[in-house]
């Protein structure tokens, strides 16, 4: 095909950075061969294949050039698998999947097979473990008596932890189980030690009979499910309230509405709903997996500042078509998972840029008009999905399972997919975007971020400056000001009609995050996913409020978190207790009992150096060198290198950072010329330990001469590039880590934690 014609993509420097680091196809020196239009071309050539399999003589050209438009145009950008695999040999082309769990061992290990397999190829799973009957049960076949679910969530994560995703990162999970599980007090406070389980999120499927029961202040049964039986009873109001001192103290667990799940199941002949991918806005039945993309709401607002409707109706017209399509294309990872997707044809499109398009609109995101134009808008998208989904249908077939559908029974006109729409996150596709994440606020207008060896920027959100500098109140010493409050309200300089309109996600009160959620779940298929921010002063009654608030509204689900509640948000500032003023200073993490490293040896003037480094999940930890002959001042020194070097590796500083500092220090002593390693030479021992932990990043050992070497369960590979960190950084999210990948911060969003330097991203 002739792309001459075609429109090169206008992305961002962020946008860049991200695509190369994720997207771009490399060869085999990791070198990007492919550019921006080749990307969204193979993605847009690859799924309009599709069209071939219902007509011979479809304008398939004509279809390509669709899809390219609205992706290269930023208004539609599909999930990552999709970006990242659609033309390519692994052609794996979904992001969630879920497998079912039964109670037998040779079934639990089949699905931990069929995880592996999944992760591998790039995508997230989700389970119910409510099925494994309770810890200390009866086990026939061996006389002896069961372990309970939580132990064999154990067994996944450890499965989890060695299996790389398409050889860059770990999977993720989701670990569901029902209230009435006579272990769920155990489930509930699994994630206490917060250094567990970290490939989980963890939900509670909660019931109805369990609402009414904490209504009405009693008790509900608890039911063993190898029998089916009552085990006993449990008070609601105690149960609750335990699930809400573990979200107050870490985020986890959140909640499932099971039965409203189970209400809007489309294929409930099919089965029942048991859990939810990762992040939780897709339920799904056993081996089903769905096709997520969403639409850029930053884009469909006209210049007199209305909403284009127009657009809005073209774009999820084109994207109904498209995420269809992926269906076909999708190489899938298990025949179970082809075949059950494609019995029901589940494709889930969503938004991103909502609070990118209140301010275009002047909406205040906290506001009765938001929530109404929420619940107009997604509506909108609501009915034109199905509309093209009823289109495609006469001219394709609807699901094979209509005819066992709640539509069918209902007398509806065919559908060709069970459902359309879904709220997913969208990190790492909004950055691509350049627009806000999924329907989150922002988390910051104003802020200042470290760039390699310079100074402190300054980053302002585009739309802010640009109203700021037209209506003449911009100063770098008011961006100053509104950096350091984190809000814009309350300043004097920022006209009162801004301040109500640019609002950040520490403006907004739970109860609003949870309206808004409400709003668009309304006219979603499947569910939301969305995180209800709270300060670090939240009481667990005002958890108990959101909580009680969602199940009110009618959302399907609900997940919090209270700001510095992790003990892995190692770079939260510190407050003076007397003043409340922030001092900026970082506290490095703790040190774990077990620690995984390697050590080698680098030869240097001194003598033979070993240096040894270590790791914990988030990547490298800290340092040790020693000379082969001890003490003297050499070793003083060379102790105090790595002594700060492992502080600074602890604190969140970019490792990259200390080889540039310490590599090339050359040692003025004679006796200390360089001796050869077997690619360069070692000019000192600051030189050689640098150059130990750059091999180390880089995937190698850390010397040419292995003494020992000792396999670390850890990922943290690098390709040793500066990241381009001149671009806007995405505004949402609190910190609540360190990046595996780049040692920078992990902020949480969407149920994600996503890099904002290097833009590694992990769902759980």
């Amino acid at each position: 095909m002739d792309i001459a014609p075609m429109e090169d993509p206008k992305l961002s420097d962020n946008a860049m950075t991200v695509l190369k680091r994720r997207y771009f196809r490399k060869d085999d020196n990791g070198n990007v061969i492919e550019t921006p239009m080749e990307l969204f071309l193979r993605v847009a050539s690859n799924i309009a294949k599709a069209d071939l399999n219902y007509s011979p003589d479809v304008d398939i050209q004509g279809t390509i050039r669709e899809f390219y438009d609205i992706m290269s145009g930023l208004e539609f950008v599909p999930n990552s698998p999709t970006l990242m695999n659609a033309g390519r040999e692994l052609q794996q082309l979904s992001a969630c999947f879920v497998l079912p769990i039964e109670d037998s061992l040779p079934g639990i290990f089949e699905t931990v097979k069929h995880t592996a397999m999944i992760h591998k190829s790039g995508g997230g799973t989700g389970f119910s473990f409510s099925r494994i009957r309770p810890k200390n049960d009866l086990v026939r076949s061996t006389k002896g008596v069961s372990s309970g679910p939580i132990s064999f969530m154990q067994v996944f994560d450890a499965a989890t932890d060695v299996i790389k995703q398409g050889g860059t990162r770990r999977g993720a999970n989701m670990a569901i189980l029902r209230v009435d599980h006579p272990d769920i007090k155990d489930f509930i406070s699994a994630k206490d030690d917060s250094k567990k389980l970290n490939n989980f999120n963890l939900s509670v499927s909660v019931t109805d009979r369990f609402m009414e029961a904490l209504v009405s202040g009693g008790e509900y049964d608890l039911i063993n499910p190898r029998n089916g039986q009552s085990a006993g009873k449990e008070s609601a109001p105690k149960i609750f309230d335990l699930i809400i001192k573990q979200a107050h103290k870490n985020g986890e667990p959140g909640i499932v509405f099971i039965d409203r799940i189970n209400r809007d199941n489309p294929t409930p002949k099919m089965g029942v709903i048991e859990s939810t991918n990762p992040c939780g806005e897709q339920p799904l039945l056993p081996y089903e997996s769905c096709n997520l993309g969403s639409i850029n709401l930053s884009l469909m607002v006209n210049e007199d500042r209305t909403v284009d409707w127009e657009r809005v109706r073209r774009v999820v017209r084109t994207s109904v078509h498209f995420l269809d399509n992926v269906i076909d294309m999708n190489n899938f990872p298990l025949k179970e998972i082809e075949a059950n997707t494609k019995a029901n044809r589940k494709i889930g499109l969503g938004v991103m840029g909502w609070a990118d398009m209140l301010f275009l609109l002047g909406i205040p995101y906290d506001s009765e008009e938001a929530v109404e134009l929420a619940t107009r808008l997604m509506g909108y998208i609501k009915h034109e999905a199905d509309q093209m989904s009823r289109e495609l249908a006469r001219k394709r077939g609807p699901f094979p399972n209509f005819t066992s559908s709640i539509f069918a029974q209902r007398g509806e006109e065919p559908m060709r997919n069970a459902t359309t729409t879904t709220i997913a996150p969208t990190g790492t596709i909004s950055i691509i975007a350049g627009a806000s994440s999924g329907i989150e606020p922002l988390f910051a207008l104003v802020f200042k971020r470290n760039v390699m060896d310079r100074d402190r920027l300054m980053e302002v959100h585009t739309l802010f400056s640009e109203v700021a500098r037209k209506e003449g109140f911009y100063s770098n010493e008011l961006m100053d000001k509104i950096a350091e409050k984190g809000s814009i309200r309350g300043i004097s300089g920022v006209p009162e009609k801004h301040q109500r309109v640019f609002v950040s996600a520490h403006d907004i009160t739970p109860e609003w995050h949870i309206r808004m959620q409400a709003a668009f779940q309304r006219f979603t298929d499947n569910a939301v996913s969305k995180t209800v921010n709270f300060s670090h002063d939240a009481t667990m009654d005002d958890v108990r409020k959101v909580y009680l608030l969602a199940y009110e509204l009618g959302c399907k689900g609900v997940t919090i978190y209270r700001d510095g509640s992790r003990e892995e948000q190692v770079l939260s500032t510190i407050k003076k207790k007397k003043t409340g003023m922030d001092t900026g200073m970082i506290r490095p993490r703790e040190r774990p009992k077990l620690i995984h490293g390697i050590t080698g040896r680098v030869d240097t003037g001194c003598g033979a150096l070993y240096v040894t480094i270590n790791a914990d999940r988030f990547g490298p930890f800290e340092m040790f060198a020693n000379l082969g002959k001890g003490g003297g001042c050499a070793a003083a020194q060379i102790e105090a290198i790595a002594r700060q070097a492992s502080l600074s590796l602890r604190s969140g500083i970019d490792p990259w950072q200390i080889v540039k500092q310490l590599k090339g220090i050359r040692c003025p002593n004679p006796k200390n010329a360089p001796l050869g390693m077997a690619e360069e030479s070692v000019l000192s021992c600051p030189d050689g330990m640098a150059k130990a932990l750059e091999r180390y990043l880089q995937g190698k050992s850390p010397s040419i001469e292995e003494e020992r070497t000792t396999a670390p369960t850890l990922e943290y590979y690098s390709d040793g590039n500066n990241i381009d960190q001149n671009g806007k950084v995405p505004e949402e999210g609190v910190i609540v880590g360190v990046c595996p990948e780049c040692g920078n911060s992990l902020v949480y969003q969407d149920g994600c934690s996503v890099c904002h330097s290097c833009y590694y991203s992990k769902c759980s």
